[in-house]
């Protein structure tokens, strides 16, 4: 009989980040189902209602992503929320500072989500070193 033993006792690394081409495709699809999920429940000429949809996708691929992919997400976010969340649809334009703020928002939650998911994991990291170290020290001690 085999009896599986773990080989490893210390802290778990933390996770690796998905491959930044996985993160733009998930955002590629994502973002064209939320597009084209908000144009037939409220209509196209409601952007805003697109864009914290669209910020909020960004936030949750940023969980999972590495802080080099926030640019590329944010801008294929932005493609989808210009091309088609906007009349007339198909079409990309640039309005300014329209444009420029939905840029912003879009890489501001990347970023956040990336940021977000760091913290955790060092959190996470940060109580299964020092608890072990701590559990160590109590029955030494004892």
């Amino acid at each position: 009989m085999i009896d599986w033993v773990p080989l490893r006792t210390g802290a778990r690394p933390v996770p690796s980040p998905i491959a930044t081409p996985l993160v733009w495709a998930a955002a590629s699809s994502g973002a064209s189902v939320l597009v084209a999920l908000l144009n037939a429940l409220i209509g196209p000429d409601r952007p805003s209602p697109a864009l914290v949809a669209l910020s909020l996708l960004s936030v949750v691929l940023g969980l999972c992503a590495r802080f080099t992919a926030a640019p590329g997400t944010a801008v294929l976010c932005w493609l989808f929320l210009n091309g088609f969340a906007i009349p007339p649809a198909g079409t990309l334009t640039w309005a300014g500072h329209r444009d420029t703020f939905w840029l912003g928002c879009l890489f501001t939650a990347a970023l956040l989500g990336t940021a977000l998911a760091r913290l955790l994991h060092a959190r996470a990291a940060y109580r299964r070193v020092t608890t072990g170290v701590v559990g160590t020290t109590d029955t030494e001690s004892s």
